[in-house]
C-alpha cells in the first residue's frame, strides 16, 4: 500500500478519508491546523485533506482484476 497525502482523485474515497478524519475530531482529537475555517468536524477534514495535511492508504487492486469503472449492471 501506499501512503498519501494529496487528496484521492476519486469522489469516493475523497468522501471515505474526510469521513473517517471526521469521526475522529469528533470523537475529540485536534485539527491539523490553526484557525480552521468552520467550527464543524466534516469541514475541518475536508479542509485537511485539500491542504494535504492527512496521511491516508488506498488498497491496491488485485492483480488481474478488470477495470470495472464505468460499467453498469444490465437490469
Amino acid at each position: 500500500m501506499t501512503v498519501l497525502n494529496q487528496p484521492p482523485e476519486s469522489k469516493f474515497a475523497y468522501v471515505v478519508v474526510a469521513s473517517r478524519r471526521a469521526r475522529q475530531l469528533m470523537a475529540g482529537a485536534q485539527p491539523l491546523f490553526d484557525r480552521p475555517r468552520s467550527h464543524k468536524p466534516t469541514r475541518i477534514a475536508m479542509e485537511e485533506l485539500n491542504k494535504a495535511l492527512l496521511e491516508y492508504q488506498l488498497p491496491e487492486r488485485p492483480a488481474g482484476e478488470e477495470d470495472k469503472e464505468g460499467k453498469r449492471r444490465k437490469p
